[in-house]
């Protein structure tokens, strides 16, 4: 009291260096003190304000209104400096994140009568202080896990007018309201992981009002980086060096963003603790939990075994000293920090004991874990968070009557596909330890690894989480992501999940989908953005791609091959046209989150819909088996195009490495070393166009691509040119070089097949050449079976004037003809350079009006007799 009362005596001189804008550090104890004065100063309970709901940072004022940022200034912010390390980082990142949103440092408004109030309740004096006031109310704060409030508080004290005041009821709730400001303010949890671009603001306001997302129903919750070779470890090293406290820092940065605080790390061929000595201390300061995967027990890697395993081997009944003398270094290096302790132990490298290691041999091992844990830690083991994870054939030990100590968490497990294998029953007694989940997005192993590209639908995840949370799994929650990207999305919502479960129902998963956008894309975008993320997940969750081959849908029942390469081709399409009307800002997160795993996946549905016709085609000695061989190739060199692009280009090349993960030419679980073009197969082409080409008369017509001729004649140096694509169908057919004589012999053959005798009207599609040649005109001449031939002047009589030729960019030249049943041969001679043929329509009483005209007829082989 002697200490408050000389504070009192200096309370006006410290109120003068605070409002006139005192270096920071003076400033922020001048703060300190003050707020521990008396003064006259107006108190605002909690239980007299709204509550609200949707976040108090706005960007429109209103009567009311504190401005947070008025013409590009922001408040200035204060902490105490003795609060938590973590909340003194997550501070500073808050004052970089208001450089990102409005060009200015928060300490440049130091003549503000407004400010921003940032602590942790019981270890900030500059909160404890205005809860003493009554200003806060200590009950949302006291004996409250990781909750935060966000308020603006009237007169806080003597000279300030308002302040904005954060307040953590320990470090990590504090952490979680710096960030959650963050957020509103504009950035993204995925700025750095996915390239969000931070929403610019030169005014911003708070609304009057409480701000809390309460407490998370889940106490740990969190993200297993696993399977991450080559694409992580590879990333890793080119951008930090490796897995180390540069890498693990953004990681952990992520994750308070996201309101996550428990992490598994990388481990293939990684060890935590024993890659970076800063890795420990640096999460145990920024505020997060540290395990170990499900068969790395005793906060020991894998990897550490394998460096420091002393020659002997993973087996308890065998190595007994040598694994006790492990384990006991990894619990003395972990003793001091927050980490959850995996125990028991499963075969080396993940792999099931050996039969004869019972369950009796298991609950010895695990008593003795649990003694070297309390003598690491010098109290019981109880108080030392533990999990026993029941994965794979674990599960059976417990279901044949294996039991842990009940303040050991029972982590229970999906099949490594999304799909819940136990939970709790209903009546279940409680156990102190309680239980948790081990879920997964990315999986190593049979039937097939799936690791590249996310294929979690939200719906499934909510469907199996609600079912895992009503059953009262609520200690912890942790999701396998793989390499962290391109899992973005479905991280987000676990992760929001696991805060609050009862947030969530079946109807209202597609409005998170839409807001999640609307953080990462603005407004404008969001539902559309949305809508494609909805449906690539849809898609991507009836097979994964590793699965997915030339046999797994149907080339000829429901059209299915067919429909869902449509599918992905539309989305795609859906895609491109969104991205191509994004600020450029926008194109890189665009590019990752939507853009990139609609297309790479939409090209491997091409493939291996090409695989398979071609297979199909050459079953029945049809040519077009080898456009589709073509096909395949194209789709496999553009896979790897799509890779150096994520790799490569987007966002400058940040992301290297990312993209090398294997997901064509699987043969068995696990990838092959490199991508395996699926094996096609090509029939011989005839040396020269063959007489068998017959097209059949259908519904009274025939329909012929220029290029399909039987069969072809020029004078010498005249060489039959097909121009692809041009045109309106497929292609044309000319003559080149354009300046040579034709002679008298240059002309196409074309095979026909009609039913009756019929006067056929014969249509050539032209493309509107003009008259260029002194008007004279540009003709060919036709005939049937080497009868008389028709002579056809097409343009001769162009004389300038605008019509349909020019509007519909073809010229309709019509010659009439008698046909009898049968085959037939139809030569269309050019007689002058410059024509430009691309399709020929034979009109034998059926043909009907269109603007592209039909589809080429069938083909028929004579010595196959008719199609």
């Amino acid at each position: 009291m002697l200490l408050l009362n000389k504070m009192e005596l200096s309370a006006r001189r410290i109120c003068t260096g605070l409002l006139t804008g005192y270096r920071y550090g003076k400033a922020l104890l001048a703060a300190t003190v003050l707020l521990c004065c008396a003064g006259n100063t107006r108190a605002v309970s909690h239980s007299t304000m709204d509550t609200v709901k949707t976040g108090l940072v706005v960007r429109d004022a209103q009567p009311g209104y504190l401005a947070l940022v008025k013409d590009g200034l922001p408040l200035p912010m204060f902490v105490d400096p003795q609060d938590h390390k973590g909340v003194l980082r997550a501070f500073d990142n808050l004052k970089k994140d208001f450089v990102r949103v409005t060009g200015h440092n928060p300490g440049q408004q130091q003549q503000s009568r407004s400010k921003i109030i940032i602590g942790t309740y019981g270890k900030s004096a500059l909160i404890d202080s205005l809860v003493r006031k009554g200003l806060l109310d200590s009950k949302e704060l006291a004996g409250k896990r990781e909750k935060f409030v966000m308020t603006v508080i009237r007169q806080p004290l003597d000279g300030l007018e308002s302040a904005l005041v954060i307040a953590g009821s320990d470090k990590r709730g504090t952490i979680y309201g710096i960030y959650e400001l963050s957020a509103q303010i504009g950035v993204s949890p995925w700025y750095y992981w996915a390239d969000v671009p931070v929403r610019k603001a030169a005014q911003l306001y708070v609304k009057p009002g409480v701000y809390t997302q309460g407490e998370p129903k889940v106490r740990y919750r969190g993200i297993f980086l696993n399977d991450e070779a080559p694409a992580l470890s590879g990333w890793s090293k080119a951008t930090f060096g490796g897995f180390n406290a540069d890498f693990y820092e953004k990681v952990f940065e992520l994750l308070l963003r996201l309101k996550a605080n428990y992490l598994w790390p990388a481990m293939w061929g990684s060890a935590f603790y024993d890659d970076d000595p800063r890795n420990g201390p640096l999460a145990d300061e920024m505020g997060i939990v540290m395990g170990t995967s499900h068969h790395e027990p005793m906060a020991r890697a894998q990897a550490e075994w394998k460096r420091y395993g002393n020659g002997g081997s993973w087996d308890y009944t065998k190595n007994k000293a040598g694994l006790q003398e492990f384990w006991r270094g990894g619990m003395q290096r972990a003793r001091g920090w927050e980490s959850i302790i995996t125990i028991a132990m499963r075969g080396d490298g993940d792999e099931p004991m050996s039969e004869e290691q019972n369950v009796g041999l298991l609950e010895q091992i695990v008593r003795d874990q649990r003694r070297l844990i309390g003598k690491a830690t010098g109290r019981p083991a109880a108080e030392t968070p533990q999990l026993w994870a029941l994965y794979k054939e674990v599960q059976d030990y417990y279901d044949k009557g294996m039991r842990v100590p009940d303040d050991v968490t029972l982590l229970l497990c999906d099949d490594n596909w999304g799909n819940v294998r136990k939970l709790p029953e209903r009546d279940a007694k409680p156990r102190p330890g309680g239980y948790g989940m081990y879920y997964h997005f990315d999986y190593v192993g049979g039937p097939r690894n799936s690791k590249w590209i996310n294929v979690s639908q939200i719906q499934r995840v909510w469907e199996q989480m609600n079912l895992t949370y009503r059953h009262g799994v609520d200690r912890i929650w942790i999701v396998n992501v793989g390499d962290l990207k391109p899992m973005e999305f479905p991280i987000s919502f676990f992760l929001d999940m696991a805060w609050d479960p009862d947030r969530f129902d079946a109807g209202n998963l597609m409005a998170y989908t839409e807001q999640w956008c609307r953080q990462q894309f603005g407004e404008a975008y969001a539902a559309d953005a949305a809508g494609l993320i909805n449906r690539y997940s849809k898609y991507n969750h009836r097979v994964t791609p590793e699965l997915l081959n030339e046999k797994t849908f149907s080339l000829t029942h429901y059209n299915e091959f067919d429909s869902v390469v449509n599918d992905y081709k539309t989305l795609a399409m859906e895609a491109s046209r969104l991205y191509y009307l994004l600020p450029d800002s926008l194109k890189d997160a665009f590019d990752q989150l939507v853009v990139f795993p609609i297309n790479a996946c939409a090209n491997l549905y091409e493939m291996y819909h090409a695989k398979a016709m071609n297979e199909y085609c050459y079953a029945r000695n049809d040519r077009k088996a080898n456009d589709w061989a073509d096909k395949v190739k194209a789709c496999f060199r553009r896979d790897s195009l799509f890779s150096d692009h994520y790799n490569h280009k987007i966002a400058g090349g940040k992301w290297q490495h990312m993209m090398d993960q294997v997901r064509i030419g699987y043969s068995s679980w696990n990838e092959p070393p490199r991508a395996i073009m699926p094996t096609v197969r090509y029939l011989p082409e005839p040396a020269t166009a063959s007489v068998s080409r017959v097209f059949v008369e259908a519904d009274g017509y025939i329909a012929m691509e220029a290029a399909s001729y039987a069969a072809a004649s020029s004078a010498p140096g005249i060489q039959w040119t097909e121009i692809p694509d041009l045109g309106k169908t497929v292609s044309a057919m000319t003559t080149l070089p354009v300046t040579a004589s034709l002679g008298n012999n240059t002309a196409l053959e074309y095979r026909i097949r009609v039913k009756e005798k019929r006067e056929a009207k014969i249509i050539a599609l032209l493309s509107p050449t003009l008259n260029f040649n002194g008007n004279r005109g540009l003709r060919y001449a036709i005939s049937i079976d080497g009868g008389p031939e028709t002579l056809v002047n097409f343009n001769g009589h162009y004389k300038g004037e605008l019509g349909q030729w020019q509007a519909r960019r073809i010229i309709e030249s019509v010659s009439v003809h008698s046909l009898l049943p049968g085959e037939h041969t139809l030569k269309i001679r050019f007689l002058d350079q410059g024509i430009v043929l691309q399709r020929i329509l034979i009109d034998l009483g059926g043909l009907k009006p269109s603007y592209l005209g039909p589809r080429q007829s069938a083909e028929q082989s004579p010595a196959n007799g008719d199609l």
